[in-house]
């Protein structure tokens, strides 16, 4: 791999340059990091994630070894036919195919789990996406709304209503879950979990207007002291 590397440096470099780029961006932290997850779908997508960048490398990897062998057999004797068939057919298409194959049924497994579920019992909530910004209800306390800052209690799960009073946004916690948009005259639900008391960063991931950029939200997670003191307060 070194003489490899050595000899045809400039030609893998690119590549190289571009995944090692990817990787290292990947491992960062912070509030709006899909891979510093805060909650069981959130851990369930970033494990997707890697997954998903793990069968990349590897076809990747073999890319590059394919296109690499011309470069290392240059002055040699063209290799026999059954030879060419086993690289460019057992491993250029098969194994591609393979591995693309076991991630999208892995994806469509890893889907079907984190979409929500009436028996589990969990709260509900609704969140309304307009371009002055998010307003948020709560079903366990009618007439209750805030806006700009959606409460909910930490270590249980809980559905979120999205809906728009305008345009298309896309309600999105990194930390805590994938997104979904909110559609006019649709209600798409997601169900995000905390796994600890906290606030979590949240953004409208859709281009709506002008200054939608500035469209943001926090997922504010309770004990359940403070959840029940939120829920003891009197409606606004």
């Amino acid at each position: 791999m070194v003489g490899l590397l050595h000899r045809h440096g400039p030609a893998l470099r690119p590549g190289l340059a571009a995944l090692l780029l990817l990787t290292a961006t990947a491992g960062c932290e912070g509030a709006l990091s899909t891979v510093d997850p805060a909650g069981p779908a959130a851990r369930t997508i970033a494990t997707l994630w890697w997954v998903m960048l793990a069968g990349a490398a590897a076809i990747f990897a073999l890319v590059m070894v394919l296109l690499a062998l011309p470069f290392l057999r240059r002055g040699k004797d063209a290799p026999e036919a059954r030879g060419i068939k086993v690289w460019i057919i057992g491993l250029g298409l098969a194994f591609p195919m393979a591995v693309l194959a076991a991630l999208l049924a892995y994806g469509l497994t890893v889907g079907e789990r984190l979409l929500p579920r009436a028996e589990d019992g969990a709260i509900r909530v609704e969140a309304e996406g307009r371009q002055s910004g998010w307003t948020f209800r709560y079903a366990d306390q009618p007439g209750r709304s805030t806006s700009g800052v959606l409460h909910i209690p930490a270590g249980r799960p809980v559905d979120v209503d999205i809906t728009t009073g305008d345009v298309i946004h896309s309600f999105w916690v990194p930390r805590l879950a994938g997104k979904l948009d909110a559609i006019p005259g649709y209600v798409n639900t997601l169900r995000i979990e905390a796994d600890a008391p906290g606030d979590y960063a949240g953004v409208s991931a859709e281009f709506s207007g002008i200054g939608y950029a500035g469209l943001t939200f926090t997922v504010t997670a309770h004990d359940e002291a403070g959840w029940q003191a939120f829920l003891g307060d009197d409606p606004q």
